[in-house]
């Protein structure tokens, strides 16, 4: 699951893999922002995704998943951390990758998404 979710959240536009914490987490950045940070853990492949959220989103999702908690060493207001266990189906975690680029991109200033944007139409 590890690398099929690294796999989406580096097939988002002008995202960019980043270790500036050591050998894990995986930071997956855009536009130099953080938007989500993939760690696998231990012998049974535990994989732990951190993703930035609206914090009413974050609330109620921490409350309807027992898979969803607080982001792990972020922000707990802004960032949730889902342990991929299972259960969530694939689509629901896309979905939460989706969003938290959104967010990120979306803070961007305008010169930096057109510039984000401009670099994909010239490849």
């Amino acid at each position: 699951m590890y690398s099929k979710l690294s796999a989406y959240c580096t097939s988002k536009k002008g995202a960019a893999q980043d270790y500036p914490f050591g050998p894990e987490p995986l930071v997956m950045k855009v536009g130099g922002k953080m938007f989500a940070l993939l760690s696998e853990h231990g012998q049974q492949d535990t994989v732990n995704i951190s993703l930035k959220c609206d914090p009413i989103i974050a609330e109620n999702l921490r409350e309807q998943h027992k898979c969803v908690v607080a982001g792990y060493h972020l922000n707990k207001k802004h960032w949730n951390t889902v342990i991929v266990d299972g259960s969530l189906p694939f689509a629901d975690l896309q979905a939460m990758v989706d969003h938290s680029y959104d967010l990120v991109f979306r803070s961007l200033t305008k010169s930096e998404r057109e510039s984000i944007t401009k670099n994909l139409r010239i490849k």
